[in-house]
């Protein structure tokens, strides 16, 4: 469940902190007091896209944070997307700046796609116009499959493999009908392309080592004139060759050492160095042998760069491009020059995976029949509990096994009677504003036994409502929250006094700046702000009276 919310400087909220209870939670207040504010930034927090500026004026950055309790199956979600969990305690918190923003999920940056999913196993958000999406078939066909659970969702995902296959297949066999009409033109395209790629033999690495044999030939002038040069300062007849001058420093070493043995030791490091320089003739020379080249051999080279380097141009800037895209032509070919048959096998292709397709959807559709028949029975014995007197619901389902789609084959309409003798009738036709917010109570209440969802949030879910309805609304509420955490902001005082914990939001004017604050209420406070919420003056004695009675059936319905 939400144990606790934390907010700072969002829109009129400047430092705000709620610690919630298990069962009813009641939010009232005046109307532009905040409210909405306050369960906007749970969304904010989930994932929601910050619309505008939502920074309070003057603050640098809003923040907002959740606790939520943790369970084994939160726990195992977060283990899977490699998240740090804890025993205790699942944290998300998000910043928010005129720049951008950040969320984390116990200390851990994350991105808002991964809170949104571990959002959708702790909370569901009910916002103040949500029930009109109960006006959308597909949005209803989604409330059938969620009722359905898991058995629904494995056979979705295989009637969407189907359907995303065919679609391949499909648009694979379009591709290959429409090649047909310029079938000869485009294999005598393709086998140019081939033939021009075969005929090249191409080797990996090979014009890797073509082009350092090509540089070193084109530059081989310039090596021997510079090698020479090198060879002629070491050894030549000149006399004034470095070989020379060291022969001639080692005679005179060799007349310093026949006196004084201690210079022994410099003589042989000149005749180490005189060593070196022969050495280094020797090897120049055999370089200089090397950088001998055939003409010919030059031109084979040459030639050979210039067949590679344009078929690189054609086709791709390595070999192992070009090799890989001659290998696909030469598939591209073969099917060409057996069309007729590569088409005959793709139509066959596509008949198996359609009548695929179409098993895996009836079983997809008879399952949604059987779950939409459990879900009409629950769902008018909960309208009946939110004083729909005499209503009938009944769940239609058709089926188009000709259409390919990801969903299915149905289309799913909610159908409902609210009065007597009325046939039924799809929902967007008959149900006023307040009757579909009722609806959604009802359908609300049924999936949260499926989902195992702790919290539930209802903003405004009594919207259109008064006098009778409003208090059988606020049994179903109560009774939805013996087995989850229900947040509920109202207006209506039937449904207020069915709190377990109750939260007045009021709005004040400090420092000429307009501040949002939330205080729980208990005892004589509470009894005022349901005598207000009556219509009446909240400190006559009438108006208190009232509420104090309302107050007291509120408990007895609650002991019941």
């Amino acid at each position: 469940m939400l144990e606790s919310l934390k907010v700072k400087n969002l829109a009129l909220i400047e430092n705000c902190e709620i610690e919630f209870t298990k069962g009813l939670n009641i939010l009232t207040g005046e109307t532009g007091a905040g409210k909405s504010i306050l369960l906007g930034s749970v969304n904010l927090a989930l994932g929601a896209r910050a619309e505008g500026n939502v920074i309070r004026n003057g603050a640098e950055e809003a923040f907002v944070e959740l606790v939520f309790s943790n369970s084994k199956e939160v726990s195992e979600k977060l283990k899977q997307m490699d998240l740090p969990f804890e025993d205790e305690s699942i944290i998300i918190t998000r910043k928010i700046t005129p720049s951008k923003s950040s969320f984390k999920i116990n200390g851990e940056t994350v991105v808002a796609r991964q809170v949104k999913e571990i959002a959708s196993e702790l909370m569901d958000i009910h916002g103040q116009h949500e029930h009109q999406s109960l006006l959308n078939t597909k949005k209803q066909r989604d409330m059938i499959d969620a009722f359905g659970g898991e058995d629904i969702s494995k056979l979705l995902e295989k009637v969407a493999l189907c359907a995303h296959e065919y679609k391949d297949l499909k648009a694979e066999y379009e591709e290959a009908l429409s090649k047909a009409e310029g079938r000869d033109r485009e294999i005598s395209l393709l086998e140019y392309e081939v033939n021009e790629i075969d005929e090249a033999s191409l080797i990996e690495g090979e014009d890797i080592e073509l082009e350092e044999n090509y540089k070193r030939m084109q530059a081989s002038e310039k090596l021997t004139a510079s090698a020479q040069e090198a060879i002629r300062y070491v050894s030549s007849d000149s006399g004034e060759d470095a070989g020379s001058l060291i022969s001639h420093a080692l005679m005179a070493m060799n007349r310093v050492t026949s006196i004084d043995e201690t210079a022994q030791e410099i003589e042989e490091d000149l005749r180490r160095a005189e060593e070196a320089l022969g050495d280094f003739s020797i090897k120049l020379s055999r370089y200089m042998d090397n950088l001998e080249y055939d003409e010919e051999e030059f031109e084979r080279v040459s030639e050979r760069l210039n067949i590679i380097n344009s078929l690189k141009l054609k086709f791709g800037n390595r070999i192992e491009d070009i090799i890989a895209y001659g290998e696909q032509k030469k598939q591209e070919l073969d099917k060409l020059k057996n069309l007729e048959e590569y088409l005959e096998n793709l139509k066959a292709s596509l008949a198996s995976k359609k009548a695929e397709y179409v098993s895996q959807a009836i079983n997809l559709s008879k399952l949604r029949k059987e779950r939409a028949g459990e879900f009409s029975k629950l769902l008018t014995t909960a309208l009946k509990e939110l004083n729909f007197l005499d209503v009938k619901f009944d769940v239609s389902i058709t089926s188009d096994y000709e259409s390919v789609q990801p969903t299915g084959a149905d289309t799913i309409e909610f159908m409902v009677s609210t009065n007597p003798g009325e046939p039924l009738k799809p929902v967007k036709d008959v149900a006023s504003g307040g009757e579909l917010s009722r609806i959604m109570l009802g359908i609300k209440s049924i999936l949260a036994e499926k989902d195992n969802i702790d919290s539930l949030i209802f903003d405004e879910i009594d919207a259109g409502i008064s006098g009778v309805t409003a208090r059988e609304v606020g049994k179903k509420l109560s009774k939805l929250s013996n087995k989850h955490q229900v947040i509920l902001i109202t207006h209506l005082a039937q449904i207020a006094a069915l709190a377990d914990t109750h939260f007045i939001i009021s709005k004040s004017v400090i420092d000429n700046k307009t501040t949002t604050s939330i205080e729980k209420t208990e005892g004589e406070e509470l009894i005022c702000e349901l005598a207000r919420l009556l219509g009446g003056d909240s400190s006559s004695e009438a108006a208190i009276k009232n509420a104090i009675e309302l107050k007291e059936t509120a408990d007895k319905v609650k002991q019941d």
